[in-house]
């Protein structure tokens, strides 16, 4: 058996299936692009559903790649077992509608004997249990022993759905040996011990199940293969486990490093060496591919890692921020196969860290939240945590459940397990409801199904054409004729109207035949590129065969251009100011605005946003040529164009550039030569989602347009401000001094209001032992007062907790303030006013020396006040 390294191994799968006509595709992104079924890839086949399916083509119809996947099923098993993990790659092979069984099952068994050269003796197989066809290729063909050839029931061996593409499995298994066994001697693929390694999952996608479970055979079979690269690597390299593979066991040392302990141990360090070296993996592919921390989706797995990864990092003795030095291992070891890790280094630490600092500073929040629990639970002799304060503690907090679950143990107390699953199957209901598709025009109220396919496009150059009705469409139906007054759709045989797509709409115009005339008001693409012209017949009846003129609306075209020309400057732009990791994630161009959404993990400062928006005009003012040709990918990416994954698996693709500037894959219309834009302004920048910022801005004659309204909005505010333009910014600062001293003069009227009954309110201090204290109801006096108050009266008492209320439109504020020195004693103001509020109907908290909160039952303020005396005896107490 040949001794290779991970990246050796993925290197010589894709080389060994390239030399046999399939495409080397490399890894998609995490994130699925136009899919909103799955929050992040887990298969190599996941994003290629649309060349199974056919809504897509690809050359050879044949494809191989190692596909970066991500799988939590199981998290919480990471780092138990020496078998899961969260991140891995997986290596495939692919057929859409090309070879079939035979094929695949020689090339699996070449690769594996011949490439691998493992010894033959050491494969078991299994299919199927009424796969005769594959057992007879394994069996006649690869002279594979049928003693070891294993079928297997559905459950094991037959891939499927509800209803759609399904079909029968075969397996590669590797023999580890006896050691790994369960003793029994009739021991094969398919027991539950570590014995029989399953290395290669084969589907044969051969069938269509219906609604009724009936399995209809499919014209074109296809084939999907997935094999872990992590776990080929565990059985080049001759190791026990993933996490033994040379690359894993670098990022190990490196753990190992600076928390000081040693892999293997004890069974809790193992646990917590083996959890961040997966984790960290996840989370720096994650961020790279434009993931960022949140509370929902995709964000929310990620955020999920890093607080697993950090808190275990703590059970290790790691007190500091470490994350990104064990990211720097990661990248270092995947950089040369996924250099966009090397180019997105710096964005990848900076979300790591503030996520990181994040946690570390709620952690301690989540412990001190707990503690009160657990002593409320005490003193009222529960025993077990209700479910909804331990999930709040975890959403809340970032606090996990077995850490609470741990802690409480240490007090005789359980969890409430099922309530807390309750909580967390709601959170999971709302993370899959997050799987929206967020943008663009969807396809007309009633679609055309038409066996029409690529309608040839005229319009690139010109915006008449003569073209021949070849169908027509009423309320989704095909008919003969369309009639004056009605609506419906008409295809032709050629045309100049640009099909909405790549972000860009469709055009609008007219179309006029000998008998009639009628408007375009939309034009679409369906998946097989027939261009269907949405119309409104304003003169005479529309038939099948009619010769045509078509005639695209120029002025709302060339306005489209406009923008569209300008989203590849913004692109270009936006990776100039903010980096290479910043990647088109969706666009709007219309004749009115352009609409681009981009990878990007934070807000865009106004800095940056003013030197983008530079840029944009700078390269538009320089005149730059656009060109269009058409290429091979190969020849596009040696220029080093740039486009969206759907772009980049057609036998020929479009690519525009603009001077030495913008270089991208694109099927839309655009301008001759950019200085036709005129002017870009960005109107707005904003997030629409977990690490995806939206800017919108104008071009052309929409600029001079908002340049107007905005001129007319400053005439008013200088006639309001009694100014004019060249004083405006010296009048408003003016004006805002004026009202700052107005509210401090307001300020300071209310606090002499309240000093002059200071030494009354003083008369009221009591004391508890040696602790002084104070409690005191006040009328309609605001927080910023109230606070200002708490401080006086503190610091007049000297040392002393002040708790102080104010009714204000039917609800209670309270206010607590404890002196540094009575600190050291248990006495804890978050506690104080929380326990006081409680009473009123409220909550609230915040440090040991200052917090506040609000209540609502204005009966039970005096019931409340009364109260402190006894919660400050049981804060010395403890």
């Amino acid at each position: 058996m040949r001794k290779l390294g991970l990246n050796e191994l993925r290197k010589e799968f894709l080389d060994f299936f390239e030399e046999r006509g399939h495409n080397r595709l490399e890894s998609f992104p995490l994130v699925p692009v136009n899919d909103d079924s799955l929050l992040l890839i887990n298969a190599g086949m996941a994003p290629l559903k649309d060349y199974f399916t056919g809504i897509k083509k690809m050359p050879g119809n044949r494809a191989t790649s190692s596909q970066k996947c991500i799988r939590t099923a199981d998290i919480d098993r990471v780092g138990k077992t020496a078998r899961h993990g969260t991140f891995f790659e997986m290596l495939g092979n692919f057929s859409f509608g090309d070879y079939f069984k035979e094929e695949t099952i020689k090339w699996a068994w070449e690769f594996m004997t011949e490439k691998m050269e493992i010894d033959p003796e050491i494969l078991w197989v299994s299919i199927y249990e009424n796969d005769d066809e594959a057992f007879k290729i394994w069996n006649e063909e690869i002279k594979v022993p049928a003693e070891k050839i294993i079928r297997l029931g559905k459950a094991d061996n037959f891939w499927e759905l509800e209803v759609g593409p399904c079909g029968p499995c075969s397996e590669i298994y590797v023999d580890r040996g006896l050691d790994y066994g369960c003793g029994d001697e009739n021991c094969k693929p398919g027991c539950d011990c570590d014995r029989f390694m399953e290395v290669w999952n084969l589907v044969f996608t051969q069938f269509d199940k219906d609604k009724n479970g009936e399995y209809h055979p499919l014209e074109h079979p296809n084939i999907d293969t997935g094999m872990g690269l992590e776990r080929l690597a565990l059985i080049s390299e001759g190791v026990d486990n993933i996490f033994e593979v040379e690359i894993i066991r670098n990022i190990i040392n490196g753990i190992e490093k600076l928390s000081g302990k040693k892999y293997k141990s004890s069974a809790e360090v193992d646990e917590s060496i083996r959890v961040i070296s997966d984790h960290v993996r996840a989370i720096v592919f994650l961020v790279s591919d434009g993931v960022v921390p949140s509370n929902e989706g995709r964000g929310y797995v990620l955020r999920r890692l890093i607080r697993r990864a950090v808190r275990h990092g703590r059970l290790l003795g790691i007190s500091d921020e470490f994350l990104n030095e064990i990211g720097q291992l990661v990248i270092d070891s995947y950089k040369d196969s996924y250099p966009a890790l090397s180019q997105n280094k710096d964005m990848i630490f900076k979300v790591i860290s503030a996520e990181e600092d994040k946690f570390r500073e709620t952690i301690l929040q989540g412990l001190e939240r707990l503690n009160d629990l657990i002593e409320l639970y005490e003193k009222e002799s529960l025993k077990m945590l209700d479910g909804k304060e331990v999930f709040k503690l975890y959403d809340t907090y970032g606090f996990p459940p077995d850490l609470t679950k741990e802690i409480a143990s240490e007090r005789d107390l359980d969890i409430d397990e099922e309530g807390f699953n309750e909580m967390m199957m709601k959170q999971k209901i709302r993370s899959r409801e997050s799987r929206t598709d967020d943008g663009g025009f969807h396809a007309d109220e009633n679609p055309v199904y038409t066996e029409i396919s690529n309608t040839e496009f005229t319009g690139y150059c010109n915006t008449m054409e003569q073209a021949r009705v070849l169908e027509l469409y009423k309320d989704g139906e095909l008919v003969d004729s369309l009639e004056e007054g009605s609506r419906g759709a008409v295809i032709f045989d050629k045309t100049c109207f640009y099909g909405e797509g790549g972000g860009q709409v469709g055009d609008i115009g007219t179309i006029s035949t000998k008998e009639a005339e009628a408007d375009v008001i939309d034009t679409k693409k369906n998946s097989n590129l027939a261009i269907i012209h949405y119309v409104e017949v304003k003169k005479g009846s529309i038939r099948v065969g009619d010769d045509a003129g078509l005639i695209v609306d120029e002025k709302t075209r060339k306005a489209i251009m406009k923008n569209h020309s300008a989203t590849h400057l913004l692109h270009r732009a936006l990776r100039k100011v903010l980096g290479e990791h910043v990647n088109q994630a969706g666009s709007l161009v219309d004749s009115k605005k352009l609409r681009f959404d981009f990878s990007h993990y934070e807000a865009i400062s106004k800095k940056d946003l003013a030197e983008i928006e530079r840029l944009v005009n700078e390269m538009i003012e320089r005149n730059l040529k656009v060109t269009f040709n058409e290429m091979s990918l190969g020849d596009a990416n040696q220029m080093g164009a740039i486009g969206l994954f759907e772009d980049k698996y057609k036998d020929v693709v479009r690519v525009v550039a603009m001077g030495d500037e913008s270089i991208e894959l694109c099927g839309g219309t655009h301008v001759s030569d950019t200085a036709e834009i005129q002017m870009l302004k960005i109107v707005s920048e904003s997030g629409i989602a977990a690490g995806v910022r939206r800017i919108e801005a104008i071009t052309g004659h929409a600029v001079y347009e908002y340049l107007n309204s905005l001129q007319d909005k400053i005439d008013t505010v200088c006639s309001n401000l009694k100014t004019n333009s060249n004083n405006l910014v010296q009048r408003s600062h003016s004006i805002v001094e004026e009202l700052k001293n107005k509210d401090k003069e307001i300020e300071r009227i209310k606090l002499s209001v309240g000093s002059s009954s200071i030494d009354d309110i003083l008369a009221k201090v009591e004391q508890v032992g040696d602790v002084k204290y104070l409690t005191y109801l006040f009328n309609d006096m605001d927080m910023d007062t109230l606070r200002k108050m708490g401080d006086q009266l503190r610091d007049k008492i000297g040392s002393a907790v002040v708790v102080l209320a104010s009714k204000n439109d039917g609800k209670v504020t309270f206010l607590t303030t404890v002196s540094k020195d009575l600190l050291k004693l248990g006495l804890n103001a978050g506690k104080i006013v929380k326990e006081t509020a409680k009473i009123t109907g409220g909550n609230g908290g915040g440090r040991p020396d200052f917090a506040t909160a609000g209540g609502k039952d204005l009966s039970k303020i005096d019931e409340a006040l009364n109260n402190v005396t006894k919660l400050i005896k049981m804060g010395i107490d403890n």
